[in-house]
């Protein structure tokens, strides 16, 4: 793909930004607190709309219901509109009830499944106040021992859960459907990988795709596999962007190892799904424990936006070509050639193209806002994990 054709793909990249990301979160051990973190999902949306008006690639705020909880959802969506950014992605949480020790929708206690259920569908009527087309599910659902349940029956619990759901949601709506497979059940989580995501989905109907998280695999996965053969049966339907080292670590996009984002958003371009409407959506699933929290919202979209813009000019035909005649080499060092490029000079034409200042993080840094959130959050409680 030529330069001007790829930097037309990559203008309508979108990357969605999670509410949770904006707060304070840590490790097991620790939970760092910084100045000028919000205090409730309005200034949450705000930061939001920070990384947006610096980036132009981050349009949409992913919430998170009980953490974002407001009284009026369709005030929230307005505050949203007005700030120049959207409400998007609608994740549930079902797991940080101590009802929940068990398990949620696949608790072996109907009432506690029942009150799981009802919460995923609560998520959906806040999907209609605020205009949101996603809802994601991610179950912390497990076994921690062999024996403790029935692997097949909770199998069937988390099926009737999710296909009550399912039959909710309105005509433009889709359900995401994310995985783990570890952590924080030891012995078997019930929704562990893509295949047990993508047996649900299937079943459920064209509504319901999988949602593939960076961080959520074992040591060594191919986790552009995954992205291939997703996207060939038409069901890959969002990422949630981290890096990670040892397990979930949520670190920054393309921080542990920028290669496999490349490898990934090569097979994202192949597909054609780059755009916005494409039926795959992207997100940033990230916790950002000791670095700022808005630069670090930038930094992983820029990140994202680096490895997108080096598939892009991956040379297809001469791929195909070696591919074909079995040149091993040659296709190998078509992809490299890619990936060795230094695209960062493309990417700052783009942001100037569309009137941003070239280099996000020193406009950000200049812009004073880290300041005077600093300055004016004073008081109340600041938001975090479970708030």
């Amino acid at each position: 793909m030529d330069t001007t054709t790829a930097m037309d793909a990559l203008r309508q990249l979108q990357i969605e930004t999670p509410s949770w990301a904006y707060g304070n979160s840590g490790t097991r051990f620790k939970v760092f607190a910084q100045a000028g973190v919000p205090r409730d999902p309005y200034e949450k949306i705000a930061d939001a709309a920070i990384v947006h008006r610096f980036t132009g690639s981050a349009p949409s705020v992913a919430i998170h219901i009980p953490w974002d909880r407001v009284d009026d959802f369709g005030h929230l969506a307005e505050f949203a509109r007005g700030e120049g950014v959207s409400v998007g992605t609608v994740n549930s949480n079902v797991f940080q009830d101590d009802d929940y020790m068990l398990g949620s929708v696949t608790n072996p206690d109907p009432r506690i499944r029942r009150k799981a259920t009802d919460h995923l569908l609560e998520c959906v009527d806040i999907m209609d106040a605020t205009g949101s087309s996603d809802l994601k599910l991610w179950f912390s659902d497990g076994t921690n021992y062999p024996g403790q349940d029935d692997i097949r029956l909770r199998q069937d619990r988390l099926y009737e859960a999710l296909a009550e759901v399912y039959a909710r949601l309105g005509s433009d709506q889709r359900m995401l459907l994310e995985y783990k497979l570890f952590e924080p059940a030891f012995y078997t989580m019930d929704v562990p990988d893509w295949g047990v995501s993508f047996a649900h989905c299937l079943k459920l109907g064209e509504k319901a795709v999988v949602c593939v998280d960076t961080g959520h695999h074992a040591p060594g996965t191919n986790i552009e596999f995954i992205v291939a053969f997703l996207l060939r049966e038409g069901k890959l339907g969002a990422f949630d962007f981290n890096s990670r080292f040892y397990a979930d670590d949520d670190l920054m996009a393309g921080a542990a190892d920028p290669f496999q984002l490349f490898r990934i958003m090569h097979e994202v371009v192949k597909a054609g799904v780059v755009h916005a409407g494409s039926g795959v959506s992207f997100m940033l699933d990230q916790c950002h424990n000791i670095e700022p929290k808005i630069p670090g919202q930038i930094r992983s979209i820029m990140n994202v936006q680096e490895a997108t813009a080096k598939a892009l000019i991956v040379d297809q035909p001469s791929l195909t070509a070696a591919q074909l005649s079995g040149d091993v080499l040659g296709a190998n060092g078509v992809l490299m050639d890619a990936y060795n490029t230094d695209v960062r000079d493309m990417v700052r034409e783009l942001r100037a193209g569309i009137g941003l200042d070239p280099e996000p993080m020193k406009a950000y840094a200049a812009s004073g806002y880290a300041q005077r959130i600093s300055d004016e959050r004073v008081g109340g409680s600041q938001a975090g994990w479970g708030a």
